[in-house]
């Protein structure tokens, strides 16, 4: 889910070179995008392949250029085709209406469950919260794992690392504080998956359904939204989809 153009005369520009996921646009003097907006290509290329792909624009070249990452794989996007400027950074919903929910960067759905019912959407590059917005005494965050409230608590409102191989149980460990904060805490998490493999996503959302942290009956109820940008996607949908799991939240 993008921006939609913020009027109803949106800049028009011409994709003018594509090397792999980055793309060339140039736009009319005077009308370049700014730096973060979503470019939208949808139509027909000459060989009659439907194309619709969302690009971010990171920088500005001179000659009336821009350069985007694509969120998404370019086969068949060919030099010609007309490329919008939505006039806003890519936004995806927000609210209840995502619990119980899989998405992708651009806060698509991917689970075959239909649209999002929700007419609330977020920008996924934002200000940073003010610092007067911020809870300032420190507070230790019960995680209901014993070993890690005792040895290394996490601070409430901090940031935490897992570092750790494949395989050792970083994602276990994930889903096990996911779990205790929606039954200990009565609260909600997003989980976003950065390069994830597929077959990884789907263990984690059917454990999630058998622990009920999401209850597929009743989405409503469900405790957790999640977020993927799988390994097989472009760089692009990679190095995005952390800050639309993070706007989500």
């Amino acid at each position: 889910m993008v921006a939609t153009p913020s009027t109803s005369n949106p800049t028009k520009g011409v994709v003018r070179q594509v090397i792999g996921p980055v793309l060339d646009v140039e736009f009319p003097a005077g009308k370049l995008p700014k730096i973060l907006n979503a470019l939208r290509i949808e139509g027909k290329n000459p060989a009659g392949q439907d194309i619709a792909l969302t690009a971010e624009v990171q920088q500005l070249l001179g000659d009336h250029r821009v350069r985007a990452v694509a969120m998404s794989g370019t086969d068949g996007l060919v030099r010609g085709m007309e490329a919008v400027d939505t006039g806003a950074p890519i936004s995806v919903p927000v609210g209840e209406a995502t619990l119980g929910r899989i998405f992708n960067v651009l806060g698509e759905p991917v689970d075959e469950q239909g649209p999002v019912k929700t007419s609330s959407t977020a920008p996924i590059h934002r200000s940073a919260p003010k610092l007067t917005d911020l809870e300032t005494k420190p507070k230790v965050f019960e995680t209901g794992i014993k070993v890690i409230d005792l040895l290394a608590p996490y601070r409430q409102g901090g940031k935490v690392g897992l570092f750790g191989g494949a395989g050792v149980g970083k994602t276990v460990l994930i889903q096990e504080l996911i779990n205790n904060i929606a039954k200990e805490h009565g609260g909600v998490s997003v989980f976003g998956g950065v390069g994830e493999r597929t077959r990884e996503g789907n263990d984690l959302y059917e454990e999630f359904k058998e622990s009920g942290v999401i209850n597929a009956d009743d989405l409503t109820q469900s405790k957790v939204a999640l977020c993927f940008g799988q390994m097989n996607e472009p760089p692009g949908a990679r190095m995005r989809v952390g800050l639309s799991a993070l706007t989500m939240a």
